[in-house]
């Protein structure tokens, strides 16, 4: 049979494949029998195949002159009226690890350093399945993103690709970035051919999925792009340049609805532009507040925003305001020493912590949106 859903025309897994995955564990706790049908490949790898909303946000933070990993990962769920975190997610696999890359339900992670027989998983932390992965050539500054879209998949497979992007000088006055790509199907490695000449390093939100296309955030006024399938890169301008501003601007990008979104705060105030064209960097203004506007709005938790954000003068002033991720029109921001979730649609915002509740009082980490999914990984 050509679809999946035809070898089960039952009503409880035409019924339960249904719904969102969110209450898939709730529903395997009902009885024996939909223990078994939730916990079942076959209804997993249906499921599987609708799009998901944001679930949460994990955030890892690292130390800024120390090359040891923070163990402590937190996941922050944004349906929560009271947000409140969860530091024990990644607690069935064999080893503490730190986060590198999340698509559509998997994540990618690393051994922590120092390493002891340093490996990658792929991991979804919903159902605890995994798989390791060598590391050849460690290098806990290596860059990886997944590739995994289930929906575009009609056989339900768990085919995923992760691409380690590496950078490296071609002379003294040029860089390029070249791509690795291990495919989940072969089980192996191979190196693109494909190079992209940029003089950027590549920054925060590393590794976006959207339409098949990856997307790196540089300190340039760029945006690195890998179309996955034509192992093709491109360089996307952003919407506006760092020239244009007096202060220091800052940014992330995200995805929203399939496209890429491109966050920016400044002296002009929130900006969420998304991109139209890749080939001719047009981008459109979904959303422009200025900073007393977003103030007056949301008063209990910001104030003198205008002094704040134009005071950062160079890049080694910490920024006031820092834009960490953005994902289906949730943006999760770091203001001083707290961390706030804004939803952009509903212009509604809360505080979820402060910042030491984390684990410690350091601004730096690697903070990833994450989506729910019962994709199932075979235990390695």
């Amino acid at each position: 049979m050509d679809n999946l859903e035809d070898q089960n025309n039952d009503i409880p897994f035409n019924v339960l494949s249904r719904l969102p995955t969110k209450y898939m564990p709730k529903l395997k706790c009902v009885s024996k029998g939909w223990n078994r049908l939730v916990s079942d490949p076959i209804f997993m790898k249906v499921q599987s195949q609708k799009r998901e909303p944001l679930s949460g946000f994990f955030f890892q933070q690292k130390y800024q002159w120390c090359n040891d990993d923070i163990t402590t990962i937190s996941y922050i769920p944004v349906e929560k009226q009271d947000a409140e975190l969860h530091q024990t997610v990644f607690n069935f696999l064999p080893e503490h690890v730190a986060v590198l890359a999340s698509c559509n339900g998997l994540v990618c992670c690393r051994s922590c350093f120092p390493f002891r027989g340093p490996c990658l998983y792929i991991c979804n932390p919903l159902n605890n399945g995994w798989i390791r992965l060598k590391w050849d050539e460690p290098n806990k500054e290596n860059s990886f993103a997944l590739a995994f879209d289930p929906c575009r998949d009609p056989k339900g497979t768990t085919k995923f690709k992760l691409i380690r992007v590496k950078q490296f000088e071609t002379d003294a006055t040029a860089s390029c970035f070249s791509f690795e790509i291990y495919t989940s199907d072969t089980g192996a490695w191979k190196k693109s051919e494909e190079i992209c000449k940029c003089n950027n390093n590549l920054y925060k939100n590393k590794g976006i999925f959207a339409d098949g296309v990856l997307h790196w955030l540089t300190d340039g006024d760029e945006v690195l792009t890998f179309n996955v399938e034509n192992e093709l890169s491109w360089l996307v301008s952003v919407p506006l340049p760092a020239i244009e501003f007096r202060s220091i601007p800052e940014t992330c990008i995200g995805d929203s609805d399939g496209r890429l979104h491109y966050i920016l705060v400044s002296e002009y105030g929130l900006q969420v532009w998304f991109l139209e064209d890749y080939f001719e960097s047009r981008w459109s203004l979904k959303l422009s507040k200025t900073l007393e506007e977003i103030e007056e709005e949301h008063s209990q938790f910001l104030y003198n925003l205008r002094e704040r954000v134009t005071q950062r003068l160079a890049v080694d002033m910490e920024p006031w305001i820092d834009p960490l991720a953005f994902k289906d029109g949730y943006l999760l921001m770091r203001v001083s020493r707290k961390i706030l979730l804004y939803n952009i649609e509903a212009n509604k915002m809360q505080q979820v912590c402060f910042l030491s509740k984390l684990g410690t009082s350091s601004i730096s980490g690697t903070v990833l949106p994450y989506s729910l999914s019962l994709v199932p990984l075979n235990q390695a």
